[in-house]
């Protein structure tokens, strides 16, 4: 269908490399193409939906985008409103989706949708959804504190009609097929942060060498370079335990609980790192004319989006077995 035929692993290098670009917004609108909206389709679509959308996708010539989180639904992806109900040979669509990267742009939508009323783990589906059919509406580009380059949209969807045979997969397992799908988003995003966190600090140690306070640079307090050392350990730990979640999938294991714990570490490392060196830039750092302000703004995104920091401890607890049960 026009791709490389590689593993994982490359997806994961790529990521890593796009790291070097100087804001959040352009590498998550790539993994959203690359890691979010794709693999479902990927690995469960017909031919036929593959070569309607994912040809395109992989040659750059359609955007495609995630509908999963709605207004009442972030990381709680069960309980999501939006309907698709059979009609002959036809889904009719209603409600609607929120904070979907590349959403004002997307040629289409990875859509996930109740099929049924049956329990919320099993009445779901994936749909690819053309975005220039009647009834979906753009509502407005939410206005972010961070990731500002990337347009984030709310859709509304009335009595949307779309093909049945837009189906990715089997009815109903869509919530498996997104849990899945989230995996690959969740190790993408820890890779993306990995370089900018590297930058961060090594500007840092560059800015705090030459910046003086009370005769002598802002680097050469012990409180300094020991907290960037430290820093900077927590980040190379970082990346040693993503490339073992990726090596581990590569080999077809089930990762979701290293996934889940690189996705922790990275969002709060990255509140972490980028917080403490702004401090070390002082007033300066308060600025938008440095790039530690922008990552302190765009990397925050990275403890909210594809799963809070506590849906990922409960993941964790769960796979440790520590939950009560209920």
């Amino acid at each position: 269908y026009g791709g490389m035929g590689l593993d994982f692993s490359y997806n994961i290098a790529v990521a890593e490399e796009l790291g070097n670009i100087r804001c959040g917004g352009v590498p998550m609108a790539i993994g959203v193409q690359a890691g979010m909206a794709t693999p479902a389709l990927t690995r469960f679509g017909s031919d036929e939906l593959k070569k309607q959308f994912l040809v395109p996708t992989i040659a750059g010539d359609f955007v495609a985008c995630l509908g999963i989180s709605e207004a009442g639904a972030g990381s709680d992806v069960a309980s999501i409103k939006t309907t698709a109900v059979r009609k002959g040979n036809e889904y009719v669509i209603n409600g609607g989706k929120m904070w979907t990267t590349s959403g004002c742009q997307a040629d289409w939508m990875c859509l996930l949708a109740n099929t049924s009323e049956g329990p919320p783990h099993r009445n779901k589906s994936l749909i690819c959804l053309p975005m220039n059919l009647p009834g979906i509406q753009i509502a407005k580009k939410i206005d972010k504190l961070g990731m500002r380059s990337s347009d984030t949209a709310q859709i509304f969807f009335e009595d949307v009609r779309v093909p049945s045979k837009n189906l990715i997969g089997e009815e109903g397992k869509g919530f498996t097929y997104q849990m899945l799908q989230f995996q690959e988003e969740r190790l993408w995003g820890v890779a993306t942060v990995l370089t900018p966190l590297e930058t961060i600090i090594q500007e840092t140690i560059d800015y705090t060498r030459q910046r003086k306070v009370f005769d002598q640079s802002v680097l050469y307090n012990q409180a300094v370079h020991f907290r960037l050392a430290e820093l900077a350990t927590e980040v190379e730990l970082l990346r040693s335990l993503l490339y073992r979640t990726v090596a581990l999938y590569v080999e077809g294991n089930d990762v979701t609980k290293f996934a889940s714990m690189a996705k922790l570490k990275a969002g709060r490392l990255a509140r972490e790192v980028t917080d403490s060196c702004l401090q070390f830039w002082g007033g300066m750092g308060f600025t938008s004319e440095v790039l530690v302000s922008r990552f302190y703004r765009d990397l925050r995104l990275m403890s909210i989006g594809g799963g809070t920091d506590e849906t990922m401890l409960s993941i964790i607890c769960k796979y440790m077995e520590t939950l009560p049960s209920k």
